[in-house]
């Protein structure tokens, strides 16, 4: 099961310095219901290496706003506390999401 990210506990999360990918989602959005499932997969794949979980921007929105998330699903990645730009997502397969997990692990 994925994370679940809030405004109380995504800064801390993100501060651990461990690998996130946070996927920022709502239960009105189709396309963010499609992708629930796969990260919910991935999450448990990658249990013991990342942190991988869902920001419902409906319930929260200080992080929404700080990284100016303009539509879902959108998939953002951290590493040692940062985020890296370039691995960010919107509306991402399993596949394209997997081998950016990848890469975040590479870095």
């Amino acid at each position: 099961m994925a994370f679940q990210f809030t405004d109380s506990n995504v800064n801390e999360v993100i501060a651990s310095g461990k690998p996130v990918v946070i996927d920022f989602w709502a239960t009105w959005c189709g396309p963010c219901m499609r992708l629930a499932p796969v990260i919910d997969e991935l999450a448990q794949e990658y249990a013991d290496r990342v942190v991988i979980g869902k920001y419902n921007v409906d319930e929260e929105s200080e992080l929404s706003g700080q990284y100016r998330i303009m539509s879902i699903p959108t998939i953002l990645f951290f590493k040692n506390g940062e985020q890296v730009r370039d691995l960010r997502m919107a509306g991402p397969t399993k596949d394209q999401l997997k081998a950016n997990i990848e890469k975040l692990l590479a870095l």
